[in-house]
């Protein structure tokens, strides 16, 4: 293997950060441009909303799956060769998404599509690192988590602009032209940079294993609020599955000579500490922002582009603090900066847990505002932790490794979210309709104030159902967003912890042995 390539300078540096970034961004991006558009899939082809989001869990189960592999493809093929055959059947795959008939079509099509864009975010990420000297570490972070917390915000707005205005398939489309523009830059820049190419053996054992238990795992989350989890026999098998297939993968990987991923690599307290709270932060974060367009459209009666609008003041604080951070996080403890976001994103989630049916919208934007400080302080603090004190040799396996877990816990989160917010929804509606019964003069009030309104009994009858089903899921959201506000604040306990036990940068913390 040769040895690193020197830092990029000028005009190179330049485009290769635009290259990389703009990579970045349309891989994130694919990950919440489809939130808003759900509702318009699933009516084109006659499903309801909630299976409608397999439509982002399927990429985002393929796109965890195939991260991991990242390390072993770049020492196959290099790092450079790898990103452009990603990148051109990433192109490849979201052309196709935008011709599907079908909901079966259309979520193989993510699969693939989230396969190809596996290597994209770490290679990315780690092309980006090259490109820039160790003192510039933080700034080239920076630009990294610009794109990584921009895309998430703008998909919304994006993709609701694009349901509404146009059709929800050119969602995909849009891929095309971004996609050929940073593969076009990106080979031009980086095509002699090419780092990797070692004979070393596929370990396929490890491969099928991590198909088996992830996707079982998956599967299970997505259809159990369908089939009443443990009582019906395919969720119990698949479960068994996933948790024999997780303990094989374990032991296989931690035994094997020429494992599939480095899992050594969490015996470093840093990357452990790193990869955790990246990655369960993350999964509140993700899964709040599919509820919230859902909720938003489903029971609130906004339309595509205005839930997507709503999340729009997220990414404003968030693009200008992001490069304040970068420049701070070798000079501040990082596990201090990553708890101001941990206590916003508790005060964010505290603040929607307050929402009801008469919301105004700029009670409903104050938090996505406020959301962007927390965001700002969330990914570099993190990954600071996380890759310090890696070598070069280690920083694509490990970039992989922390993306895997971190969009594992992403999906994981969503479909644990949607299937609770069902089930709380179902509670509380049992518990209005109790008490409808139980104030018989006052629902019988509400019926004759729709009736002299122009309604008709029955219509007035299926008015007064509508609004109990609209506080009944709106009940059911700001339960979790309540639950999202005490994760938030045990992640910042488990940083103040960290900071107890390690003190200041350069302790045990990021020195552990290799």
């Amino acid at each position: 293997m040769t040895g690193a390539p020197a830092p990029l300078e000028g005009r190179e540096r330049a485009l290769g950060t635009f290259a990389v970034s703009l990579t970045t961004f349309m891989t994130v991006l694919d990950h919440s441009i489809a939130n808003v558009s759900i509702p318009a899939i699933a009516g084109d082809m006659s499903i309801s909303p909630t299976q409608g989001a397999w439509v982002i869990t399927s990429f985002g189960i393929a796109n965890a799956i195939a991260v991991p592999l990242t390390g072993w493809l770049t020492k196959r093929m290099g790092q450079v060769r790898v990103f452009a055959v990603s990148m051109l059947l990433f192109i490849l795959a979201s052309w196709l998404c935008g011709l599907a008939s079908s909901i079966e079509t259309l979520i193989a099509l993510r699969v693939l599509q989230g396969a190809a864009a596996g290597p994209l975010v770490p290679l990315a990420q780690t092309l980006l690192l090259a490109s820039y000297p160790p003192a510039l570490a933080g700034t080239a972070m920076a630009f990294w988590s610009m794109t990584t917390l921009a895309a998430p915000v703008l998909g919304p707005v994006l993709g609701g602009w694009i349901t509404d205005n146009l059709s929800w398939p050119w969602i995909f489309y849009i891929n095309i032209p971004i996609g050929v523009l940073s593969l076009a830059l990106t080979w031009s820049i980086y095509r002699r940079r090419n780092v990797g190419r070692e004979a070393v053996p596929a370990d396929r054992v490890g491969i099928a294993l991590l198909v088996v238990w992830v996707a079982s795992m998956q599967m299970a989350l997505d259809l159990g609020k369908d089939l009443d989890w443990f009582a019906s026999p395919l969720i119990v098998a698949l479960a068994v599955t996933a948790a024999i297939g997780f303990i094989y993968f374990l032991v296989w990987e931690l035994t094997h000579e020429a494992p599939l991923v480095n899992l050594r690599l969490f015996a470093r307290p840093g990357f452990l500490l790193g990869v955790c709270a990246l990655s369960l932060g993350y999964g509140l974060f993700f899964s709040n922002i599919v509820l919230l367009p859902l909720w938003l459209q489903q029971w609130m009666g906004y339309t595509a582009t205005w839930a997507g609008l709503v999340a729009a003041p997220t990414g404003l604080l968030a693009m200008v603090l992001v490069p304040w951070v970068g420049q701070r996080v070798a000079r501040v403890n990082p596990r201090v900066l990553s708890s101001v976001a941990f206590l916003g994103f508790a005060v964010v989630f505290w603040m929607r847990s307050r929402f009801n049916v008469e919301a105004p919208l700029e009670v409903i934007v104050l938090p996505m505002v406020l959301q962007g400080i927390a965001q700002a302080f969330f990914f570099v603090p993190l990954q600071a932790i996380t890759f310090q004190g890696l070598a070069a040799r280690e920083m694509a396996g490990a970039a992989g490794l922390s993306n895997f877990v971190r969009i594992c816990a992403g999906a994981i989160c969503t479909s644990l979210m949607l299937s609770l917010w069902e089930s709380r929804a179902r509670l509380h509606h049992a518990h209005l309709v109790e008490t409808l019964h139980r104030e018989g003069a006052a629902t019988a009030l509400t019926l004759q104030q729709f009736v002299e309104s122009g309604l008709d009994d029955t219509a007035a009858r299926a008015a007064l159902d509508r609004l109990v089903e609209q506080q009944a899921w709106t009940l059911g959201v700001t339960d979790l967003f309540y639950l999202s506000a005490c994760a938030s604040l045990l992640l910042l306990g488990l940083m103040a912890l960290s900071l107890a036990r390690w003190g200041p940068p350069g302790n045990s913390l990021d020195s552990a042995p290799r």
